[in-house]
């Protein structure tokens, strides 16, 4: 009897609730802005803003500025000392530490007992339903899930209130009965050495009956090969014979595509794409033939949305979901119930569909490079370098990219600093093809690139074996959802992971 196929029907009913994503999209958005309001109207924040008196998105829109990490920090620094009723009205026992803002290491977002219950865990649940969907004949069920968490510790050396990776705090709220289905157990799947807790997770899991991942390809990655080391295996499934998806997010999945292709071979491998960040769930890759995911419209989160050109203005314009358009490049903006109020997250998406409403990541607010007026994004750059590997045989581990402002030609240029889990047959070649795709997909880089007046061809720089881990190692910031920086538009990265790629080639 295959257990999944009888566990599925419970997703039917809300498979159907999802139907209406395609046509009351905005009616479903409405509701939950409706909702929000009237749940924090008698917070300190529902009372500054008048939450009792305003009447549909208009009035939201032209009350509340739009907010960044720095604006409610003071909440939070008061939330964590243990006031409550600021920013949402429920107790606030959970804090997700996430990579920090210009001023601080790490920023601690709010994360409610709501925020778990309608946005997180819901977000989960639709992920394995929309997987169901697209493969009836699943036996996910029969076996173990492998998820891939962080750590968590006290707040404020407090045992009342808990600061960690969101990932934990999923883990640490979950309900018991999952842990029946899933590994490793929960005290190695909340250790905090992440180089000791490799070594856990591959011990306790390698007989367990793995059938699916969830976690960060990246470090994901990491365990597989670390597990296929300890088993003398060459390909994953033949330690897990059933294993059939991995649930992956946190970081573009293409740079590590063909990675994955070599330790799992098999036909029947699912990849399941998810943008589960700590302020909340918003997308599941919902059709496995295309890579756009579903923006979840029912949970306790209502969506605004910024052109990137309008990022940095005073007064931005700033778009509802049913005002946004396809092809275009777009901040993310959310109001949650975890009381993130017209929050710009930093994340940057363009919709490929309106009926449902579907998007892809392209990047970051602040992961860009755009030195020059070229404004090369993430997305750019996922694209030059799957040509360039399918062009040259390469694969590519990790990387991080920055501007040469002017070097002692007066040259100008892009420098590419790249980890290689196999080298290309030719770095030049390579260098050759990145830089003609971006040309390919950025109007912007290509105009600059126009007879090497502004910009010269690019540079790539191979970065010895493990340097990517060693500069993580170096900040404290190894598992969990800590990840390179893609673009930047200074050298403040490129020049440490340059300075410890050649101290430790010496």
């Amino acid at each position: 009897m295959n257990i999944t196929r009888l566990i599925s029907k419970a997703f039917v009913p809300r498979l159907k609730q999802i139907e209406l994503y395609d046509t009351k999209a905005g009616e479903l958005q409405s509701r939950a802005l409706n909702r929000l309001l009237k749940d924090a109207e008698n917070t300190e924040w529902g009372r500054k803003y008048g939450y009792s008196t305003i009447r549909g998105y208009e009035d939201f829109r032209n009350r509340l500025p739009i907010q960044t990490y720095e604006e409610i920090k003071p909440y939070v620094e008061r939330m964590r000392k243990g006031e409550g009723n600021l920013l949402w009205p429920s107790e606030i026992r959970w804090f997700a530490k996430s990579s920090g803002t210009t001023n601080d290491k790490s920023k601690f977002l709010p994360v409610s007992r709501e925020g778990l219950k309608d946005i997180h865990y819901r977000g989960g649940q639709d992920a394995v339903a929309l997987y169901f969907r697209s493969n009836p004949d699943s036996r996910m069920f029969s076996g173990k899930g492998l998820i891939l968490g962080g750590s968590h510790s006290p707040n404020l050396n407090s045992n009342h209130s808990l600061v960690g990776d969101l990932s934990a705090i999923l883990v640490e709220n979950i309900n018991p009965l999952v842990n029946l289905i899933r590994v490793p157990e929960k005290r190695v799947a909340l250790m905090s050495e992440w180089e000791s807790k490799i070594e856990a997770i591959a011990n306790s899991t390698l007989r367990a009956n793995v059938t699916n991942l969830s976690g960060v390809p990246s470090w994901m990655l990491v365990v597989i090969k670390r597990i296929l080391e300890k088993t003398g295996k060459r390909t994953l499934e033949e330690v897990w014979p059933n294993l059939e998806v991995f649930f992956h997010g946190g970081v573009a999945f293409t740079p590590y595509r063909e990675q994955y292709r070599q330790v799992i071979r098999s036909p029947k491998m699912h990849y399941v794409e998810t943008y589960n960040a700590s302020e909340g769930y918003f997308g599941t890759q919902s059709d496995p033939a295309d890579p756009a995911m579903l923006l979840m419209i029912d949970y306790g989160v209502f969506y605004e949305f910024i052109p990137l050109e309008e990022v940095g203005k005073e007064n931005p314009k700033v778009y509802c979901l049913e005002e946004v358009e396809t092809g275009r490049n777009y901040a993310l903006v959310i109001s949650t119930s975890c009381g993130l109020w017209r929050y710009m997250i930093g994340d940057t998406v363009k919709f490929t569909s309106k009926d449902p409403y579907k998007f892809v990541i392209t990047g970051r607010t602040k992961h860009f490079i755009n030195a020059f007026g070229e404004e090369l994004i993430v997305d750019n750059a996922e694209k030059g370098l799957a040509k360039a590997c399918e062009a040259t045989g390469a694969q590519v581990s990790d990387y991080s990219a920055a501007p040469v402002f002017m070097d002692e030609r007066a040259k100008c240029r892009h420098q590419w600093l790249i980890e290689f889990a196999r080298m290309p047959d030719s770095l030049e070649k390579f260098a050759a093809v990145l830089d003609e795709t971006l040309k390919e997909v950025n109007s912007d880089y290509e105009a600059k690139r126009w007879k090497d007046i502004a910009l010269q061809p690019l540079e790539v720089i191979a970065a010895r074996r493990g340097l990517f881990h060693d500069w993580l190692a170096s900040k404290g910031k190894l598992g969990g959802q800590h990840k390179v920086p893609r673009l930047s538009n200074t050298r403040e990265y490129i020049e440490e992971m340059l300075k410890l790629n050649e101290s430790e080639a010496r």
